[in-house]
């Protein structure tokens, strides 16, 4: 199904949007969440029926709501009636937290009624941070852990990887070395086929590197080097393009490189294409016939027609935002128009095939520039976290639908399935729906 969806998307050139497309993948691989930014890894659902107010005196459409167990910014994932997060925990009696590795917890709920399941402890690796500005746990529980229905696999920022079993069993345990990581661990895992793919975008850019482990045992399939890449802490995106499998990763460090975007072959870390641009915390956005990356960290944006081989800077960029503040969150393509959210809270809207500015509005009072949107098959935005979040109508006006808080302020994005947003805070995990 996916490929065919995809095969005939390339038969147009991947001129046409393929937001529709994207959301029957959605549909078709079920209701699951079971990464970053959802199944398709763009932050699409396939539901039209979510809430779109919430919280307030009466906790209008909250359905449950369960204390969280440590700490962190780590996005949920759903598979199935559970939910999977992690959190990093010190002792009580720790008083100097930059001079102890915390315990790093997975943890797993249920998703009809918030029971905690069980609570897995996954042994730290080899890095004593001592950079807390990642936020709640220190950014030692940043990355969002991912799953193929049978096994969760996770990212700590002590530098370390690891499988569980859903009844929270480590399977295999792996670190990952070396660790000249800026900051901390950003990037969450993707799963591709037989592997588990995890960007070492490192500081230190001899280190650079996209490593394969075997998702049975944790054993490295291969390494693929990316010297010429900056440090980074974005998420890969799977996409096809004609009919073939491309990883994008945008790594270029603090500003632009000559290869700080990427599309790389996911059986082997080959190269297929590159360009000069920006690439170090925001993730891709994928529709409409362009590949949308800016840095993150402030800098320009560019679109990019990603059926190119080789050096493709000259010949398939297709516009460019010559500067974007700082940007956290990653972007999000709706129909015709990118969306872009940057500080200090202000939503961009552009025409995906000129990059013309439709509209640019503040969010006031938006807690989170960090946190990643969702859009629904009715053409709704997202900003959702368990603070103060915002529902947008996409379009050409600026439609503001709803502003919603739960007072519980985190930089975690939302998980999505059946109707439900399910938001993690820094003291409770919220499951909303319409009541």
């Amino acid at each position: 199904m996916r490929n065919s969806v995809f095969e005939r998307v390339a038969d147009l050139g991947i001129r046409i949007s393929i937001f529709v497309a994207l959301l029957s993948v959605a549909a078709a691989r079920g209701e699951d969440w079971p990464q970053f930014r959802g199944p398709t890894g763009l932050g699409y659902a396939a539901q039209k029926n979510l809430p779109i107010k919430w919280g307030g005196a009466d906790n209008e459409n909250v359905l449950w709501k369960s204390p969280l167990v440590g700490e962190g910014h780590a996005s949920p994932i759903v598979f199935g009636e559970r939910l999977f997060v992690c959190t990093a925990r010190w002792a009580e009696a720790v008083k100097d937290r930059k001079a102890v590795i915390p315990e790093q917890h997975v943890l797993c709920y249920s998703t009809t009624d918030g029971k905690l399941l069980w609570d897995a402890i996954v042994e730290p690796g080899p890095w004593l941070r001592n950079d807390f500005r990642s936020g709640p746990g220190g950014g030692y529980a940043a990355p969002t852990p991912t799953t193929d229905g049978q096994r969760v696999f996770v990212v700590f920022g002590s530098s370390v990887i690891a499988a569980l079993d859903f009844e929270g069993r480590v399977v295999w345990r792996k670190e990952i070395a070396p660790h000249t990581f800026d900051v901390t661990v950003g990037s969450s895992p993707v799963l591709f086929e037989d592997s588990v793919l995890m960007l070492c975008a490192m500081a230190n850019k001899k280190d650079s590197k996209l490593i394969a482990y075997d998702k049975a045992d944790g054993s490295i399939r291969w390494e693929a080097a990316l010297p010429q890449a900056g440090f980074a802490h974005s998420t890969p995106l799977k996409i096809d393009v004609g009919g073939k499998p491309q990883l994008v990763i945008a790594a270029a460090g603090g500003g632009e490189a000559d290869r700080g975007i990427q599309g790389l072959d996911p059986r082997n870390g080959e190269a297929l294409w590159w360009c000069r641009g920006g690439g170090e915390a925001a993730s891709p956005a994928f529709g409409a016939g362009i590949l949308y990356c800016d840095n993150g960290r402030g800098g320009p944006g560019v679109a990019i027609d990603p059926s190119g081989l080789g050096d493709i800077t000259k010949t398939h960029i297709k516009w460019r935002v010559n500067q974007i503040p700082e940007a956290i969150g990653s972007p999000i393509i709706v129909g015709q128009r990118v969306y872009r959210l940057h500080t200090p809270n202000i939503l961009k809207c552009w025409r995906a095939d000129t990059g013309e500015q439709v509209y640019a509005q503040r969010l006031e009072g938006l807690t989170s520039t960090w946190a990643s949107p969702v859009a629904d098959a009715a053409g709704r935005l997202y900003f959702a976290t368990a603070g103060v979040s915002y529902v947008i109508q996409t379009g050409d006006e600026f439609n503001v639908l709803a502003v919603n808080n739960l007072e519980d302020p985190n930089h975690a994005s939302p998980a999505v399935i059946n109707g439900k947003l399910f938001l993690v805070g820094t003291r409770h995990i919220y499951c909303l729906g319409t009541k």
